[in-house]
C-alpha cells in the first residue's frame, strides 16, 4: 500500500480526482468529514447510549459522546505525531502532493470521532442482545431463508458494520450518506472484512466484521481506490487493515483502559487509594511528586495522573507505528500497536481491576439485563409487523407498528435479509432513553 492512495480526498460521487494541493487552507476535505459527523442525529444520540454504566445520571460518568470525543482528540494526536514523522521520512507526499502533519491528525480525529457511531443502546450487552435474538430467540425462524452470511450478520451483528452502514448508507435526500473522503472511511474500518469466514486467522484485522452484505460493493470500491491489498480466499470480501486504523484504534484502547478506570473510581467502585497506586505505576517516570501531593481532590489528582498516562501511551503508539511501518503497509502487521506496550503489565493490572469492580459490578450487569429484555421485546414486535407485511399476512397491530415505523424502515423491498436488517438498523439508532420509553409505550404503560 502506499501513502498517497491511502490519503484519498475522494467522495462518493465524485467524477473527478480530488487533488490535495488543490484544497482550501481554511477546510480542508478531512476536516469537513469531522464536521459532518459531530452534526449528524446518529452523533448527537450518542449522548444518551452507554459507555460502561448503562443509563447513569451521574454527571461525571462518560456516555458513548464523551468517550468518542476524547478518542477523537487523542486521535488526533496520534495522527498529528505520526504524520509528523512520515512527511519526514518522505518528503514528496508534502513536495509534490501537498499533504500536511495536520491532514493525518485530522483523518484519525473524524474516524475516531465516529469509531462508536453504529453501537446499540445499552453498550455491548446491546450488540449481544441483538445477535442473540437470531441466533437462539424467535429470529432463529429465517435461518433457512437467509444466505450463510447473510445470517452470520444478524448473529453477530457488529456495532462497526452497522456504523459503516450509517456513515455510507443512502437514502432519500442523502445519496452517499454522509460523504465522507474514502481516506477517513478506510481508517474508520477496523475489520475490512465480511462476516464470515468467522476469524480466519489470529491477525486483528480478522478478529470481527466491519460490514454487512448491503454494503459490501460500497466498501470493496473504497478499498480499490485507496490500493487496500486483498487477503483472504477467492470469493470471500477481505482486505488488510488501513494503516490509520491502527492508530483509531490505539485511541481507543487508551481511552477505555484510562477512562473506563477513571469513571469505577468516581463511582466509587474501585477504592481510590488503591487505584490511584495503579495510575501511579503507569507514569511513575514522569510524575512530579511535589506537583501531585499539592493536588488535595480525587479530581485533580485522577485528572493530573490521566493526563501523564495519555501522553506517555501517545507516545509509546507513535514509535510502535514508526517502527513497523513497513509491516504495516504491506498488512504484515498482526496486532494492535498497544500489544507492543512496555507497560502491558500496568495496563493489565487496570484492566483487570476494571472488569471486576467495573464491567462486571452489579449496578452495571443489572442494567444490562433491563436492556436484553428492551432490545429482544422491540426486535420481537418490529420483525413480526414487517415480515408479515413482506407476505401480506399483517394483523391490525401490525399495521398500526408499520405506520409508526415507516419513516425509519423501508417497507418497499421485498428482500427479507434487507427487511430484517433494517429492524436491526432502527433499533441500533434508538437512544438508551428512547429505547426504555418505545419499550414501554409497547407494552402499554405509557401514552
Amino acid at each position: 500500500m502506499n501513502w498517497e492512495q491511502l490519503l484519498s480526498l475522494k467522495r462518493f460521487g465524485d467524477t473527478h480526482k480530488r487533488l490535495r494541493k488543490e484544497q482550501d487552507e481554511t477546510r480542508l476535505g478531512f476536516e469537513v468529514d469531522y464536521d459532518r459527523i459531530i452534526f449528524s442525529s446518529e452523533f448527537r444520540s450518542l449522548q444518551d447510549k452507554t459507555q460502561v454504566v448503562p443509563m447513569s445520571k451521574t454527571d461525571f460518568v462518560h456516555t458513548r459522546l464523551t468517550h468518542s470525543l476524547e478518542v477523537s482528540v487523542v486521535g488526533r494526536s496520534l495522527g498529528r505525531k505520526v504524520g509528523q514523522r512520515l512527511l519526514e521520512k518522505h518528503p514528496h507526499l508534502k513536495d509534490i502532493h501537498g499533504y500536511q502533519i495536520n491532514d493525518f491528525g485530522a483523518i484519525v480525529a473524524a474516524a475516531a470521532l465516529a469509531h462508536d457511531i453504529g453501537n446499540p443502546p445499552f453498550g455491548h450487552s446491546g450488540e449481544k442482545a441483538i445477535g442473540e435474538f437470531f441466533k437462539s430467540g424467535d429470529g432463529r425462524y429465517f435461518e433457512d431463508q437467509l444466505t450463510k452470511k447473510e445470517y452470520e450478520d444478524l448473529c453477530s451483528f457488529e456495532g462497526n458494520a452497522n456504523g459503516f452502514k450509517i456513515l455510507t448508507e443512502s437514502r432519500q435526500g442523502r445519496i452517499g450518506g454522509l460523504r465522507l473522503s474514502y481516506g477517513t472511511l478506510g481508517a474508520f474500518t477496523k475489520y475490512p472484512k465480511e462476516s464470515l469466514p468467522k476469524k480466519p486467522t489470529s491477525h486483528i484485522a480478522d478478529k470481527k466484521y466491519g460490514f454487512f452484505q448491503t454494503e459490501k460493493d460500497i466498501f470493496k470500491d473504497i478499498a480499490n481506490e485507496l490500493g487496500l491489498v486483498k487477503r483472504g480466499n477467492d470469493g470471500d470480501v477481505s482486505y488488510c487493515r488501513h494503516p490509520l486504523v491502527y492508530l483509531v484504534e490505539a485511541a481507543d484502547d487508551i481511552c477505555y483502559t484510562i477512562i473506563d478506570f477513571e469513571d469505577g473510581i468516581n463511582l466509587g467502585l474501585i477504592q481510590e487509594e488503591y487505584a490511584l497506586e495503579y495510575l501511579i505505576n503507569l507514569v511513575r517516570d514522569s510524575i512530579q511528586t511535589k506537583t501531585y501531593n499539592a493536588l488535595l481532590s480525587t479530581q485533580d489528582r485522577l485528572s493530573y495522573l490521566r493526563s501523564l498516562a495519555i501522553n506517555t501511551l501517545i507516545s509509546e503508539a507513535v514509535d510502535v507505528f514508526m517502527e513497523h511501518e513497513d509491516a504495516i503497509l504491506s498488512g504484515e502487521f498482526s496486532k494492535a500497536l498497544m500489544d507492543y506496550s512496555a507497560y502491558e503489565a500496568q495496563i493489565t493490572d487496570i484492566l483487570t481491576l476494571s472488569i471486576a469492580n467495573v464491567y462486571q459490578s452489579t449496578e452495571v450487569i443489572d442494567k444490562e439485563i433491563v436492556g436484553y429484555k428492551v432490545i429482544n421485546e422491540l426486535l420481537s414486535i418490529f420483525t413480526k409487523a414487517v415480515v408479515n407485511n413482506l407476505n401480506e399476512e399483517q394483523s391490525n397491530f401490525d399495521k398500526l407498528i408499520l405506520k409508526s415505523i415507516k419513516q425509519y424502515i423501508d417497507l418497499e423491498t421485498d428482500n427479507l435479509y434487507e427487511s430484517l436488517l433494517s429492524v436491526c438498523f432502527y433499533v441500533s439508532k434508538m437512544s438508551d432513553g428512547n429505547a426504555m420509553l418505545t419499550y414501554q409505550k409497547l407494552k402499554g404503560n405509557h401514552l
